[in-house]
């Protein structure tokens, strides 16, 4: 069992890693939860030390609170020392209590899986044992299709040279963790910090995905979907049906957006799903439309492409799936990227008809300041 201690020297915090509280003896009654009312919906996650993931959580808009707490295990009202010796089978998750019309579920998978090593199948970082195990606990049959697509797609993305070991299991019953341990990095900030600097997961996640922080799979309250592939072959010309479902390449330089200077953003051709904007948009000479960046990089999945006799990042949309190109390191600043897209797999919307679109929320990207 992993031990969690302050010792105070004066002015100096020694810190024994790991993600326990002082006030053990505190031992409150803990009630199971998940209710959902008519404007909220729950979600639950166990992502390691929970005060970790609750702080993560309660920083996502739309998200109303996030109660940590035990799931998953065989004892009825646990206490915390009981789950933190591991004998009980509980993991030490969060339920987050959102606003689908704010954000969404798949949103919320994204932020999860940016805030885990979602490979390490024994414990989170510093917090080792069966109770710091990752997981998706999911309320219903749509919630666990809906993580089995989005942790298989971060398998596919190449992001992780080891397979990914974070579960998706049925949820149980939820109970609440005693009242010391919610918005523990509120209440005992310095605390939390140290515990935090020193478990090991800031130095992971920065490694895994730089400094930018994680960002949304696109507008909230917006479902974005693959017609099947009868419906496809009538709405897709030949050369769009070709890049996106078989992976091809138009011809550089003979193709509909490659000098295209208008305003206004490009969408996956076979969903809408929103992929860049012209304001990240150069002339990179290659005779495709190349962008610095994405728009909404939840909707972007990379991936390892070793066709042609060499390795290559591939660039996919993350709901329809469709091949949109490759991504290049030899980009202008401030990424240093080249996103190099076929015109094939998108569609231009200018700016002028981003409202009647259903993509108003974009508009304001282009006022003038």
């Amino acid at each position: 069992m992993v031990k969690r201690r302050w010792i105070f020297a004066g002015l100096v915090f020694i810190l024994a890693l790991g993600c326990r509280s002082p006030e053990t003896s505190a031992i409150e009654g803990k009630t199971p939860m998940t209710k959902e009312s008519a404007h909220t919906k729950v979600a639950t996650f166990a992502g390691g030390c929970f005060w970790c993931t609750e702080s993560d959580f309660e920083k996502v808009p739309g998200v109303m609170r996030v109660i940590s707490g035990y799931t998953g295990g065989r004892k009825e009202n646990p206490t915390y020392e009981e789950v933190s010796s591991g004998r009980t089978g509980h993991f030490e998750a969060v339920q987050v209590h959102y606003d689908p019309e704010k954000v969404t579920y798949e949103q919320l998978l994204e932020v999860f899986w940016r805030h885990i090593d979602p490979t390490d199948g024994g414990g989170q970082f510093v917090d080792r044992g069966p109770q710091y195990r990752s997981a998706v606990f999911y309320h219903d049959e749509e919630q666990k299709r809906i993580a089995e697509k989005s942790r298989d797609a971060l398998a596919r993305s190449g992001k992780f040279t080891k397979p990914v070991a974070t579960e998706i299991l049925p949820l149980t019953t939820f109970y609440e963790a005693e009242d010391y341990h919610q918005d523990y990095y509120k209440k005992s900030p310095l605390r939390y910090r140290f515990y935090r600097s020193n478990s090991g997961r800031d130095q992971f996640l920065k490694k895994t995905w730089g400094d930018g922080k994680p960002q949304s799979a696109g507008p909230a309250g917006k479902s974005w979907s693959k017609p099947d592939d009868a419906i496809l072959r009538q709405r897709l010309t030949p050369l769009q049906y070709q890049v996106t479902q078989k992976d091809g390449t138009e011809p550089p330089f003979r193709n509909e957006y490659h000098d295209n200077k208008r305003e206004g953003i490009y969408v996956d051709i076979v969903s809408g799903e929103p992929l860049f904007s012209s304001l990240d948009k150069y002339d990179s000479g290659t005779g495709w439309p190349s962008f610095t960046r994405p728009l909404e990089p939840g909707n972007i999945v990379e991936r390892a492409d070793r066709s042609l006799f060499m390795v290559r990042t591939e660039v996919r949309s993350r709901h329809a799936d469709s091949h949109l190109g490759h991504v290049f390191p030899d980009g202008p600043a401030p990424t240093g990227l080249r996103y190099c897209m076929n015109s094939a797999a998108l569609r231009f919307i200018p700016k002028e008809d981003l409202e009647k679109e259903g993509y108003g929320e974009y508009r304001k990207l282009f006022e003038k300041k």
